[in-house]
C-alpha cells in the first residue's frame, strides 16, 4: 500500500443467517398468576442454570394478572435433563405462588401468512359480541389474529389486532360491513415501517376541527340565518352545488362591519379533543394543515393558535371595513380539497400514500379518497360509506388510536399520570 492510500475500512460483519434447523426440540415455558416485580428476572434467572437460548418471548398483564411466556432451546446435554429443567421450573413457580406449564416440541412459531395488516377498533362500549363479529369476520377472509392490544380504555375503549393472511384491502372491505352491522369503528391498515414513518394529516374545519359551521357564525351577526339555512338545503337537495351555494350565502352578508371576524373567531369552539390531536401529532414531527370551504379570516387565526403548518380556505372580501357579500380566489370545494391535499403532502415531501385526511361532508369525500387514510368523523351516511374508515364518537384525538399511538402515550408526553 502507499503512502498516498489511505487505509482501507475493514469490511462489516455479514448479518447472521436466520437458523435452518426448524426441527430442533424447544420447550414453551408458561407462567401465570398475580403479577410482581421480579418474576420475569426470575424465570430466566432460573432457565440460566440449564444453558438454554431464548427463542421467542411474549409477556401480557391483564388486571394485575401475569401470562409470560418464553419459547426456549431444550438443555443441551451436559448432564442435566429436561426434567431437571421442568422441576426447577415448577419449584421456582410454587415458592412465589404462581403456576407453570412446560410444554415439549419442535422449532419456533410457524411463518406467519402474507399480507399483514393492523385492525384498530374503537367502541363505546366495545362489547363480547361486537368482538366475536369482528374476530369472526377476519377469519372468514383467511387472515389470522397474531396479537391482541389494548390502545385506550377512555374515553372509548380502543384495541388493535394484529393480522396475517389475507390482504388488507380485502379485510378493510370485509370489516367495513361488520362495523357498520354492529356499530364499532374499525380502521384497516398495511403494517411496515411506513405506519412510523412522517405523515401529514389535514382536516376539515367545520363540524371536524371545530363544532360549528363558521358561515352561520357570520349569518347570526347579519340577521340572516334563516335565510342562509335555506340556501344551505337547497344544496344539500342538490339544487345549488357548492360554488353556487357559497355565493348565493355569502352575499347575504354584504355590509357586515369587518369587526365582526374577531367576534366571530371567539366563537369558535374546538372539537373535543382537537388540541391533543394536534398537540401530539406535532410532537411526534407529524406536520398538520387544515382545509376549509369557509374562510380564511377564521383559518387564519386557527393556524396561529395551534401551530398548524398549513391552511387554505375562501377568502371573504372587505372594502372599506365592510363585507362585501363576494369571495375573493380559487374557490375551495370538494376538488379543491384534493388539489390543496396534494399541494401540503409536496410542500412536506411526504408521499400521498403517508397521508391522513378527516373531514365529514359530501365535499370531503374527493380529499378523503386521495389520502392514504381517509377518516370520516361523525359524517352523513353516504361519507361514512366512501372513507376508509370511519370515527362516530365525540372525540377527535381518537384518530391517534388508528395511528397505533396509545392512551397511555399521549398522557405521558403531556406530563398526566392515570
Amino acid at each position: 500500500m502507499s503512502a498516498s492510500q489511505p487505509p482501507r475500512s475493514p469490511r462489516s460483519p455479514e448479518p447472521p443467517e436466520p437458523p435452518r434447523d426448524t426441527d430442533a426440540p424447544t420447550l414453551l415455558v408458561k407462567i401465570f398468576g398475580k403479577d410482581r416485580p421480579g418474576i420475569t428476572a426470575g424465570l430466566f434467572d432460573t432457565l440460566a442454570a440449564y444453558a438454554v437460548d431464548v427463542v421467542d418471548i411474549e409477556q401480557v398483564v391483564t388486571r394485575g394478572r401475569i401470562v409470560l411466556c418464553a419459547l426456549v432451546t431444550s438443555p443441551t446435554p451436559d448432564g442435566t435433563t429436561e426434567g431437571d429443567l421442568r422441576a426447577t421450573v415448577h419449584s421456582w413457580a410454587e415458592s412465589l405462588k404462581l403456576q407453570a406449564e412446560i410444554i415439549s416440541g419442535t422449532g419456533d412459531n410457524r411463518p406467519r401468512g402474507s399480507g399483514r395488516s393492523h385492525v384498530t377498533v374503537l367502541g363505546h362500549p366495545l362489547t363480547a359480541e361486537s368482538t366475536a363479529s369482528i374476530a369472526a369476520r377476519i377469519t372468514s377472509t383467511g387472515g389470522n389474529i397474531d396479537r391482541i392490544f389494548r390502545l385506550a380504555k377512555y374515553p372509548v375503549t380502543a384495541v388493535e389486532f394484529a393480522v396475517s393472511g389475507t390482504g388488507t384491502e380485502a379485510l378493510r372491505t370485509a370489516l367495513a360491513t361488520e362495523a357498520a352491522d354492529i356499530g364499532v369503528d374499525i380502521a384497516v391498515m398495511s403494517a411496515g415501517l411506513s405506519r412510523r414513518a412522517q405523515r401529514l394529516v389535514v382536516m376539515d374545519v367545520d363540524s371536524t376541527l371545530i363544532q360549528d359551521e363558521v358561515i352561520e357564525l357570520f349569518a347570526a351577526h347579519a340577521g340572516c340565518e334563516a335565510e342562509v339555512a335555506a340556501v344551505t338545503e337547497q344544496a344539500m337537495r342538490g339544487e345549488l352545488d357548492f360554488e353556487q351555494s357559497l355565493h348565493a350565502r355569502v352575499a347575504l352578508l354584504a355590509g357586515l362591519d369587518v369587526s365582526v371576524v374577531e367576534k366571530v373567531r371567539a366563537e369558535v369552539r374546538l372539537t373535543p379533543g382537537a388540541r391533543t390531536l394536534i398537540r401530539t401529532l406535532k410532537r411526534l414531527g407529524y406536520q398538520v394543515g387544515v382545509v376549509s370551504g369557509g374562510f380564511t379570516q377564521v383559518t387564519d387565526d386557527l393556524k396561529e393558535r395551534l401551530g398548524l403548518d398549513f391552511a387554505s380556505a375562501n377568502t371573504l372580501e372587505v372594502v372599506d371595513g365592510k363585507l362585501t357579500g363576494r369571495v375573493v380566489g380559487d374557490i375551495v370545494d370538494r376538488a379543491g380539497k384534493a388539489r390543496l391535499l396534494r399541494s401540503f403532502a409536496e410542500q412536506a415531501g411526504v408521499p400521498l400514500a403517508q397521508t391522513v385526511a378527516i373531514g365529514d361532508g359530501a365535499n370531503d369525500l374527493d380529499m378523503l379518497n386521495t389520502a392514504g387514510l381517509g377518516v370520516a368523523f361523525n359524517a352523513k351516511p353516504v361519507v361514512r360509506q366512501a372513507a376508509h374508515t370511519a370515527v362516530n364518537v365525540p372525540f377527535l384525538d381518537t384518530v391517534l388510536y388508528l395511528l397505533g399511538i396509545t392512551r397511555e402515550e399521549v398522557e405521558t408526553a403531556d406530563g398526566i399520570v392515570d
